[in-house]
């Protein structure tokens, strides 16, 4: 049997404090399709994302309901601690019906038999594997029922982390550490971008020798060249040349929780104008961390940096981090708040980001993370790497 990720209580605080979000917005019921807050309510942890599920949870049951493809449903029987009247698969013709049958059907049939076919029910409807036929099926199937918008009310909740949630994210950061080096060590004139990459997802899985790693939400991002100022490209079998910055952007995972790390290096001698944007994203990284601690806002984090960059005339308009932890792919951000002007969110004891305040020009760019914990006196960042312009 898998080990028990966390304490039965843990889960209990959080379906409590859920049914009291259901109870302040009047809601009869709301419907959990996102992952990583299935797997936050329940346990739940498969890759079976990819066909429709979810978690129903009611201000007046004991336990959610799980609602799954028939295949999945022993997957829930292995990580959650549901009772078994709580595992509600539908059958395998539901996927990718030639009958016009869909999962959905299905859900809406569990619903009216929790009494839910004329309640007001909370659905996400901006997570990535809730489609909109999804959400007209459910309209045909219950014609008498009310539905909200939901979207982010469980990754509100996971906002503030439990100490044993921090202690996961801790050993992703060292995991973390570890396959950065691995990619930097891997790193050289002539080798192919494939290698480095290889290196990278190797150390992810071994972990540290104490502890094995999971697959991340987000595979290793790793332009370079004159890509490097495009964040979010891969890697490719073009070997690397002398000349190429090369941005590493990663993250250890330890039971679905992230630490993700950034790091860019250089192959060859680095130009000035590389090393001088070096330089500032690292003073612009270290005013934002010195400018964290409860009771500031997510904007006077974001302003921290942007001030110091100021110093130097240099710009920047995109956010520079964002809450997250627990993750599925495609992301391992919660969608909550983000360090950026307007964030008004106020920064609380064991809130945890992901700092990214790279800086993309057309010719190159040049990135820089952490994952840091909020504290009583400031950041903490999980990771223990040195901050600035690798050389290879």
């Amino acid at each position: 049997m898998p080990e028990a990720v966390f304490d039965r209580s843990e889960y209990e605080r959080r379906i409590a404090r859920t049914k009291e979000q259901l109870r302040e917005r009047g809601l009869d019921a709301v419907f959990v399709t996102d992952p990583a807050n299935m797997n936050y309510l329940t346990g739940y942890d498969g890759w079976s994302f990819y066909v429709h599920q979810g978690v129903v949870v009611t201000p007046d049951r004991d336990e959610p309901v799980w609602i799954g493809r028939q295949m999945d449903a022993n997957g829930a029987r292995a990580t959650t601690t549901l009772a078994e009247e709580s595992i509600r698969p539908y059958s395998d013709d539901h996927v990718h019906s030639p009958y016009d049958l869909h999962p959905m059907d299905f859900v809406a049939e569990v619903l009216e038999d929790l009494g839910l076919d004329e309640g007001r029910i909370g659905l996400e409807m901006d997570a990535y594997y809730f489609t909109a036929k999804s959400y007209t099926r459910l309209q045909q199937n219950l014609p008498e029922a009310t539905f909200d918008d939901t979207t982010l009310l469980v990754n509100w909740l996971r906002v503030k982390k439990s100490d044993r949630e921090i202690e996961y994210m801790r050993q992703a950061a060292r995991i973390s550490e570890n396959a950065m080096q691995a990619g930097l060590d891997t790193i050289a004139e002539g080798v192919p971008e494939y290698e480095a990459a290889e290196a990278i997802y190797s150390a992810l899985i071994e972990g540290t020798g104490e502890y094995g790693g999971d697959y991340p939400a987000i595979v290793p991002l790793m332009p370079s060249g004159d890509h490097t100022g495009t964040p979010h490209l891969t890697w490719t079998d073009r070997p690397f040349e002398d000349g190429d910055p090369v941005i590493i952007e990663l993250s250890g995972c330890r039971h679905r929780y992230h630490s993700p790390l950034a790091r860019t290096t250089f192959v060859g001698d680095p130009p000035e104008e590389v090393q001088e944007t070096a330089d500032i994203v690292v003073a612009g990284m270290e005013a934002a961390l010195d400018a964290v601690e409860p009771g500031v806002t997510c904007e006077a984090v974001e302003k921290a940096w942007r001030d110091e960059i100021a110093k130097h005339d240099v710009e920047k308009e995109d956010r520079i981090g964002y809450s997250m932890g627990l993750g599925y792919p495609p992301d391992w951000g919660e969608h909550t708040a983000s360090l950026r002007p307007g964030d008004e969110t106020v920064l609380e004891e064991n809130m945890t980001f992901h700092t990214i305040p790279g800086l993309w020009f057309d010719d190159f760019g040049v990135e820089l993370s952490e994952t840091f914990r909020v504290t009583s006196t400031g950041a903490e960042p999980l990771a223990d790497f040195p901050r600035r312009l690798f050389t290879a």
